[in-house]
């Protein structure tokens, strides 16, 4: 006789029903013994990604993007990884492999449906992600410096100087502890950011004061805050639109993406995201009905909040707008048709009336201006922070591909012997490919007010166009079309897509957040040996893959 087999949590088996044998009981069923190996996979795959979690955040103790001058120098045991940064570097990347690994391996177990068993439930994805958030949460920062941007325009605005009008090496000094951290490119460049980011960043300055590693360590607590409001209206997101909450935890929060550019190189995408997520939850409610007016004015002040971390959130407000007039017109023909006055209309009022558009584009605007007037004087330098949008153009960015075409115009010019003319084409190509941004998220608004497209989906679309045929493209700025298209219908269907790219833009920037110019041996010599170590933490999971499952015990 063969003992029964105790049925998991989350697996529905009645008390009726006779417990199953070791054989499998019907077309599809795994037997158990195989179930068994399939949860041993699960609970590999989450220790594979925190055994690199862990190696990131030991390693970034010598790859990190440290300060000027290093804190750690001199330190007896805490110091030595700063002291062989090559190994380091190798470390990192091991650690950085074996985290998208596992997440893609985990990813692969789940559905737009729900787990799949063995796989994770929800529980146990969000404490994955938290275990392997931690490691990189008490690290120092890795794959950016702009941290360092963060600390000296706030420490601008604390003494009452406009960051909005000079770079942090005019206003504090070269010298300065908190502008010697901060790239070169970047110390003579007004701040880009909106009023609620430096007005926060003000108050962590009151604290820190030019203490560095303090003022990171509050920016981290801020960067953490939105990580968790993140987790936290993702799954509520989900639920709206029918898909399993646990799926789309794990796609966004628990993306790589977040793990290295928020919880580690705490980026303020964090701030922004979060709150136009929120926004858009708060204002589309848990189903298709118009939500009351209140619900609508706080959706608008958290969307417009997060525009005052940085501007193009504020698209989500227009898609959300044209929703709301839409639905406000197909209630209005629903009431009109119980109470027996249907009648013969034009197809324009289907999408609202008139006074609709008039009531909606005035509430809307009129929040926008309040809040942003609020965030704007509170700052006590008004709306000088519009001057200070352009600042992330001074930069070249290889991803950028109206950057790429008007530096390879420039380059085509001096070939054919016309001059050095690549400020000029770089220029023309920029602004020439603001009108297809242009052109394509009109059609994506049009879409959204026939009903075609949700406005989650169009926001994510929206942001995707303007990042991708904008200026300059950073990795983390996908995060802006990425994460609120994990939380829609369309996820289902763009899913390999999303993890893949996911997958190579946590590769693509190195962990010290600077550049190997004088030093361009030392980033490949750390690549093949990171890959070298990668590949035997690949050949243990093998083994452990392998080993021989134990059976249960005959009576």
């Amino acid at each position: 006789m063969v003992t029964p087999e105790v049925a998991p949590p989350g697996r529905d088996d009645s008390p009726t029903r006779p417990a199953p044998a070791d054989t499998a009981s019907g077309p599809g069923r795994k037997p158990p013994a195989a179930r068994r190996g399939l949860r041993e996979q699960a609970r590999i795959a989450r220790v594979l990604g925190l055994t690199g979690a862990i190696l990131m955040g030991i390693s970034a103790l010598g790859s990190a993007a440290f300060p000027v001058p290093n804190p750690l120098h001199g330190l007896r045991v805490i110091g030595l990884p700063a002291r062989n940064v090559t190994l380091a570097i190798a470390v990192t990347y091991t650690g950085l492999l074996m985290v998208v690994t596992a997440w893609l391996w985990i990813a692969r177990m789940l559905t737009a449906r729900g787990a799949v068993h063995p796989a994770p439930e929800r529980r146990e994805l969000a404490r994955t992600a938290v275990l392997w958030g931690i490691p990189l949460a008490l690290a120092p920062p890795m794959f950016s410096k702009d941290i360092y941007s963060y600390l000296a325009q706030s420490a601008t605005l604390a003494r009452g100087i406009d960051p909005y009008s000079i770079g942090p090496a005019q206003a504090l000094g070269v010298d300065d502890p908190l502008t010697r951290g901060i790239p070169t490119v970047w110390r003579d460049t007004p701040a880009p950011y909106g009023p609620l980011f430096l007005g926060l960043g003000r108050i962590i300055t009151a604290f820190s004061g030019h203490d560095v590693v303090l003022g990171i360590a509050e920016h981290r607590l801020l960067a953490l805050a939105g990580v968790a409001l993140l987790a936290w209206v993702l799954p509520r997101l989900a639920d709206r639109f029918d898909l399993d909450a646990g799926l789309v935890l794990w796609l966004g929060a628990a993306n790589p993406l977040v793990l290295f550019h928020m919880v580690s190189g705490i980026h303020n995408e964090s701030i922004m995201i979060s709150l136009m997520l929120l926004g858009l939850y708060v204002m589309l409610g848990r189903d298709d009905r118009v939500q009351p007016w209140w619900r609508i004015t706080l959706g608008a002040a958290l969307i417009v909040a997060a525009a005052s971390v940085k501007l193009p959130a504020l698209l989500a407000l227009g898609f959300v707008g044209v929703y709301l007039v839409r639905k406000r017109g197909e209630e209005r023909r629903r009431n009109d048709h119980l109470r027996g006055e249907e009648r013969r209309r034009n197809d324009h009022l289907h999408h609202g009336r008139v006074v609709d558009w008039v009531i909606m584009t005035s509430w809307l605007t009129a929040i926008a201006a309040v809040v942003f007037s609020v965030f704007s004087f509170a700052t006590g330098l008004g709306f000088n922070w519009l001057r200070g949008l352009s600042a992330p153009s001074a930069i070249l960015s290889w991803m950028s591909v109206s950057t790429d075409v008007g530096l390879i115009a420039g380059q085509v010019g001096r070939l054919a012997g016309l001059g050095d003319h690549t400020e000029a084409t770089l220029a023309l190509a920029r602004g020439l490919f603001a009108i297809p941004m242009g052109i394509v998220v009109v059609a994506l608004l049009l879409a959204c007010l026939r009903g075609r497209l949700d406005p989650v989906t169009g926001t994510g679309a929206g942001l995707g166009a303007v990042v991708l045929l904008g200026p300059v493209v950073h990795p983390w700025y996908l995060f802006w079309a990425l994460l609120p298209l994990v939380a829609t219908r369309a996820m289902p269907r763009y899913r390999r897509a999303m993890l893949l790219l996911s997958a190579f833009l946590a590769l693509v920037v190195p962990p010290t957040g600077a550049d190997f110019i004088f030093r361009a041996f030392q980033l490949p010599l750390s690549v093949f040996a990171g890959l070298a170590m990668f590949a035997l933490s690949l050949l243990v999971v093998r083994r452990l893959l392998r080993a021989p499952t134990p059976t249960a015990p005959a009576s």
